[in-house]
Parts: C-alpha cells; structure tokens; sequence
C-alpha cells in the first residue's frame, strides 16, 4: 500500500539526524516493527476532504504515527518493567529498557514537531496527557477497568488521526470521535493496514465527506 510506505518514508526521516547510532537503530527497528494505521488513517481522511493531499501532509502523518509508535513503545517497557528482575540477563534487560525509554521519548517528542503548527497540536498534547493518565490508573486497576483503560490509547490515536488529516484539509472533526471509536482494535495493537482498511472501513471513512462527495468543510 502505497500510504504506508510514504507514512514509513517520512518517519524514517524525521528521525535519521538522531544520534547516537545505537538510539537511531533502536528507533528504526520499532518503527519498521509494526502497523502505521494512524499514519495512514491521516492520509486518508485528508482525501475524503480535498480529494488531494494538502501541502505537508505526509509530514503531519508521520507525525501522528510517530506519537503512537513513542508512546506503545513506552507502554510496553512499564507493563514489562525489567527493572524489577535480577541477574545478568535482567542487567541486560534493563540497559534495553533505557535505551528503548529514550527511544520513545525521541520518538513522541519528534511527532510533536511535525504537528507543532497544525491545528492537531494541542490535541496531539491532550493524547500524551490522557495516555500518562491512563496508565497511572491501570496501575491499580483490574479486570476489564484495567484493558479498559490500557485500550484507550489506540482509540486516542485513531481521533488523532482523523482530527490530524481533516482539519490539514479544511475541514471539520465532528465524525472524529465516533471513527475512532468504530475502528479501535480488540487488543493493544493494529491489523496490517492492509487488512485493517478493508471496504468497509474504507466506505466509513468515504462518510467524513457528505452529500456524494460534497467536502464536509468549517464554512458550510
């Protein structure tokens, strides 16, 4: 798919100056590891919009990706936390953990920039507030609380996404929220975007538009 391409291209080098190569190369292993849905839903719900992609773009669905690869990442290493284990393996263990902890830190920090002057920004920041929120939480929580709230963070990004790609395009975020909502995974991670954007996700996200193809834009 070539939206997944494009998304991993600009995430690639939004992060190639990172140094040192060691934290560059653990960025890219994680980045190359996993689905870019957000990324791509970005790219699409633009479409919907302006039948085009608007300038920058790409760049802002880089961005929107990069968040959620920085803060998945982060939420692997507490749920794991190596650093309550002994030995030389667990030694070992943890000098990953802290070069993955940075890694993540790099890799939300470099998303913020690339959304910086969008009108995404600061609900880019209310993700990474709510996902810092959640997970203290869940460290009490149980049961379906605790999935509950460790699931939040793919809804999260996914109204990212759409808030991100349509207001890139002039238009509006009404439909971000229950989008997002429809297209939340069962567990803590994405389809292979393309198994995730099958028709019918495709034909949803054709209804961000309206009135046969009418842009939903802020001036109607």
């Amino acid at each position: 798919m070539e939206e997944a391409a494009a998304v991993r291209r600009a995430a690639s080098e939004a992060t190639a100056d990172v140094v040192p190569e060691a934290l560059r190369e653990t960025i890219d292993d994680y980045v190359a590891d996993d689905s870019v849905v957000p990324g791509v839903l970005t790219l699409l719900s633009a479409r919907v919009v302006t039948g085009e992609d608007p300038d920058g773009l790409t760049e802002q669905a880089a961005g929107v990706q990069l968040i959620y690869d920085g803060l998945r990442l982060t939420r692997h290493i507490v749920q794991s936390n190596p650093w309550a284990e002994a030995g030389v393996a667990a030694e070992r263990s943890r000098e990953e953990a802290d070069m993955a902890i940075l890694a993540a830190d790099v890799l939300v920090s470099r998303g913020f920039y690339l959304l910086a002057r969008t009108e995404a920004a600061e609900d880019a920041v209310a993700v990474v507030r709510a996902f810092g929120r959640d997970q203290t939480e869940c460290e009490d929580a149980t049961g379906d609380r605790a999935t509950s709230l460790d699931r939040r963070l793919e809804t999260d990004i996914l109204e990212l996404a759409v808030t991100t790609g349509v207001t890139a395009a002039g238009g509006r975020t009404d439909d971000a929220a229950g989008l997002a909502a429809e297209f939340a995974p069962d567990g803590p991670r994405f389809d292979a975007v393309n198994a995730f954007f099958d028709d019918a996700r495709r034909d949803r996200i054709a209804a961000l538009s309206v009135d046969g193809g009418r842009a939903l834009n802020r001036n109607d």
